[in-house]
């Protein structure tokens, strides 16, 4: 892939516009603090790591080279330094002990197939699920919580793709995994997702 000199947020960063920094705060935020919590969970500490990735970002702008998006590249820097964050820190709870889980289980389907659709929608929903309980905020406290149940590596794909927003091509890039890897991963985790708000529902 080409270098992207021509980004207009990276010509404005490079020239010092303050305002054109503070508009990718605006935007890039709230999911780079999402993502920092994928790893991390604890949100103080998800917001130091989010702060020093700004920092990282300014002070290393002029190294990056445009082979990704700038999106992609903060991201990765997020990444970078909240995994490096959580092997340091032995205060992190895993939030999976909010959960009752059966080992027993690990191995079973999470959802049958035929419920939702190759793009991992549900195909129909579930008559049982009224749309004012499925749009209030303890539903998606219960997402939230879902997400952070997953193992590490669904729960970062599933971050990166549903909540960050990013392509399908640019996790596989950052997480230096396969195509077909990165399909199952999200696949397992939506499912996985699925069953226990389904079950928070019923």
């Amino acid at each position: 892939m080409g270098e992207r000199r021509d980004d207009p947020d990276l010509v404005a960063l490079r020239s010092g516009d303050e305002a054109a920094f503070r508009a990718l705060i605006q935007v890039h935020h709230g999911q780079m603090l999402r993502l920092a919590m994928a790893y991390v969970r604890d949100p103080g500490l998800a917001e130091e790591v989010v702060q020093e990735s700004w920092l990282t970002c300014l002070r290393s702008l002029e190294k990056f080279e445009g082979r990704s998006s700038l999106k992609t590249w903060l991201y990765g820097i997020v990444m970078n330094i909240a995994r490096s964050r959580r092997r340091r820190e032995a205060r992190i709870l895993p939030f999976a002990s909010l959960w009752r889980r059966d080992d027993s289980d690990s191995r079973r389907p999470t959802v049958d197939a035929e419920r939702f659709g190759g793009d991992g929608m549900w195909s129909s929903p579930p008559d049982s699920w009224p749309e004012s309980k499925l749009l209030s905020s303890e539903t998606l406290l219960r997402v939230k919580a879902a997400i952070e149940s997953l193992p590490m590596k669904q729960r970062e794909v599933i971050t990166l793709r549903d909540v960050a927003g990013l392509e399908a091509s640019e996790v596989c890039g950052l997480l230096s995994i396969s195509a077909e890897n990165q399909r199952v991963r999200l696949h397992r985790a939506r499912a996985s997702v699925r069953r226990m708000l389904e079950e928070y529902l019923r």
